[in-house]
């Protein structure tokens, strides 16, 4: 085929676009198009080869099935196996009985050509085998059901095989020759199903199989997280509309199949009682009652018996269902039998003159029979079975009941006619009720449980990373290539959260802008209050750059050695570090005598310098009850409080010791004193840096948090830099 088969003139046709993300309703109408028209395609070529092989024993009738399956998935697959053995059946009813094999067949090759598996040689055997298994045993399975015995071939083939045909070892013999027989039969069907399906290109099945999705096909990934996260509540959508569908299916299915089994009981029931009735009366009709006294004393040598016997097996042969048909006299203590005719099921007849007691179900009727009334027909099961009988009186000239003609239909057969019926209403519905369930699943999945799951998914994106303004636009992207179209209110809802999740988008990005400037306007605060003191001190050059600096890196220090993990989180270590110029707010209440004294401080004098601490927790305290929203200073208090305090107890001005001590605090005095020790000051000239981290390390687990001393000389690289760029 130079330009192609069939199914890629349509696709050509429909003007679907190879490998396109986004469709529109227009698309999803063609593709609604193609589907129809390539299962009706698919049925076509079922019947044609069903057709074909009419007179073999190979159906050839699932190719068709076979191949929409491969391409479009099990949905159209069913269809096109359910309407071709609905078609069939117009032939032969019984094709429509084993509707559920070619359903089956459609489903387990949509779910192997979903996994992936049918691409290699091996995996392509594999799945005839299974077909022909499934197929076989389903087969064999109904056949005897159906009919209590296989295919007249098969059946011959199987007696010559096992020897016998009554046993086990037949049934199986049976079983394998229909698996065998399948085999061919799907090796072939197969073959040119595949065969078929080589001409179309590769993307154009890609667009075949994902027809079905209203939506931006979903990877099998993504099918899977939406599965995961629905199974995180006590119930999810998809399980309460799948349990919804089935219960609805299985109470449908068990209804209609009650009325109808129950109805055709009735009708049945009833049909026999008539014909019992109408052989009775019609057996009565034949018999001369001034002969009966003559038929009792004489039996059989008496003159017209025999010919009066043969009349009534006509009779009987001619009513369908009547097992039994007799002639008796009713007396005090039971019946004696004038006529009985010999029945199929091998029960010996009564003799003329017979004598029989009344049988348990018959004791209500005794008084009118006594009497010669006609009864209504009496159903019993007891020495005979389970039986119908009508009794139709013999009156003779003056009206007197000389004998009743009694006809006995069997509702045993009855029972195994409805069976049968029962099985047969049972296995049609069964076609109908998976392709019902095939509906609702393929309506409920496409059409409601994956948009929502999709939608939920970008959603729980934009819940996740709220502070991520660049993940959040992503997730708005994701959300609108979803190309939500299934006409109803699950598309309104989808245009709805775009729009609401756009609209956050900027909304979000106006609030991060604002929150951005009024960061760097509280930064510029800090920066202006550290200035402020840091004019009036005449040795602190660039002592709040330094120590912020220093701050930054131990910080990240602890968190990469992952200690007190759970403290440092990047809005803490933010809040840190922007707060620790304000380490010394509390030196404007110092004198410029004190602050500036280039000698030694008297005791009196380091006691007001000591006042720094408790000044700057003051100071901050009071921006924090001032200033709504100023969170970010609560660190800056216990830095400007407590940087003086030691890790054992012995500092100013609460004598806090240990963990006690604020995390901001702890790591501020170690910034804090190293730049002390490691910059001039009017008092002292700069200590080497040997020296001063020397200091550090005698300090560690006395003055200083060990875990920050030690992770402070983990990073002298990052420490010598600041060094060099603040001291030269």
């Amino acid at each position: 085929m130079k330009n192609g088969n069939f199914l890629h003139k349509l696709l050509r046709n429909a003007n679907i676009p190879a490998g396109s993300g986004e469709r529109k309703h227009d698309d999803y109408d063609r593709q609604g198009i193609v589907v129809l028209a390539c299962s009706a395609a698919g049925i076509a070529v079922n019947l044609l080869l069903s057709y074909l092989a009419n007179g073999l024993p190979v159906y050839l009738d699932t190719a068709g099935t076979i191949a929409v399956a491969a391409l479009f998935g099990s949905f159209p697959g069913i269809i096109t196996g359910m309407l071709t053995s609905v078609f069939k059946s117009f032939h032969s009813e019984h094709y429509l009985y084993y509707s559920i094999v070619n359903i089956l067949v459609a489903i387990y090759t949509a779910h192997s050509v979903r996994k992936g598996k049918h691409s290699t040689p091996s995996r392509i055997f594999k799945d005839i085998l299974t077909l022909a298994v499934i197929s076989g045993v389903l087969g064999t399975v109904f056949e005897w059901g159906l009919s209590d015995r296989p295919a007249k071939e098969v059946e011959e083939l199987a007696r010559m095989i096992s020897g016998t045909d009554h046993n086990y070892v037949f049934y199986l013999c049976t079983m394998f020759i229909n698996i065998g027989l399948n085999l061919v039969d799907k090796a072939v069907t197969f073959g040119l199903a595949l065969f078929a399906i080589r001409f179309v290109p590769a993307d154009r099945r890609k667009e075949m199989w994902d027809s079905s999705w209203r939506q931006k096909p979903l990877t099998g990934e993504e099918i899977k997280k939406i599965n995961r996260q629905a199974r995180q509540g006590k119930q999810s959508l998809k399980k309460r509309m799948l349990t919804m569908l089935l219960i609805s299916a299985l109470a449908i299915a068990a209804v209609m199949s009650w009325i109808t089994v129950m109805l055709s009981y009735e009708s049945t029931k009833e049909e026999y009682r008539r014909t019992a009735v109408n052989t009775a009366r019609f057996a009565a009709s034949v018999l001369d009652p001034g002969m009966i006294d003559t038929y009792l004393k004489d039996k059989k040598n008496a003159q017209g018996y025999i010919e009066t016997e043969d009349l009534l097996y006509r009779i009987r042969d001619n009513a369908p269902g009547v097992l039994y048909l007799y002639v008796l006299r009713i007396e005090k203590e039971g019946c004696r039998f004038i006529f009985d005719l010999a029945a199929d099921d091998g029960t010996e007849p009564f003799s003329p003159g017979d004598f029989t007691p009344f049988e348990e179900a018959f004791e209500p009727y005794v008084p009118a029979l006594s009497a010669g009334e006609e009864i209504e027909p009496v159903e019993s099961d007891d020495t005979f079975g389970w039986v119908l009988s009508a009794y139709c009186p013999v009156r003779d000239e003056k009206g007197i009941t000389v004998c009743y003609a009694c006809a006995d239909v069997s509702l045993e057969y009855m029972s195994n006619f409805v069976k049968q019926f029962l099985l047969r209403v049972l296995l049609s519905f069964t076609g109908f009720f998976v392709l019902i369930l095939a509906y609702g699943f393929w309506t409920s999945g496409y059409f409601l449980i994956y948009p929502v799951g999709a939608m939920v998914a970008s959603v729980e994106g934009f819940m996740q990373d709220d502070e991520d303004l660049e993940t959040f636009d992503e997730h708005v992207r994701i959300l609108k290539t979803l190309n939500i179209h299934t006409d109803d209110e699950i598309e309104s809802l989808y245009h709805a959260i775009c729009k609401l999740s756009s609209d956050s988008a900027e909304k979000m990005r106006g609030i991060r802008h604002y929150a951005e400037a009024t960061a760097q306007m509280q930064r510029g605060l800090i920066i202006t209050m550290a200035d402020m003191v840091e004019s009036r001190d005449s040795d602190t050059g660039a002592h709040v750059q330094k120590t912020a600096a220093y701050v930054r890196i131990i910080l990240e220090g602890l968190k990469k050695k992952g200690y007190y993990a759970e403290k440092l989180t990047p809005k803490y270590m933010s809040d840190v570090e922007n707060s620790a110029p304000l380490h010394d707010v509390g030196k404007i209440n110092i004198p410029d005598a004190i602050l500036n004294k280039p000698g030694k401080l008297t005791d009196e004098e380091y006691e007001i310098m000591k006042t720094h601490a408790t000044a700057g927790k003051e100071i901050i305290e009071k921006a924090i009850s001032t200033v709504q929203g100023a969170s970010y200073l609560k660190e800056a208090r216990n830095m400007a409080g407590y940087h003086h305090e030691r890790w054992d107890g012995k500092g100013y001005p609460e004598g806090l010791s240990g963990e006690v001590i604020p995390l901001s605090a702890r790591v501020m005095a170690v910034a804090d004193v190293f730049d002390a020790l490691s910059s001039p000051r009017v008092y002292k000239p700069a200590f080497p840096l040997e020296k001063a981290l020397a200091i550090l390390e005698e300090g560690s687990g006395t003055q200083f948090d060990p875990k920050c001393v030690e992770v402070f000389m983990e990073s002298l690289p990052e420490v010598k830099l600041i060094l060099k760029k603040f001291n030269g």
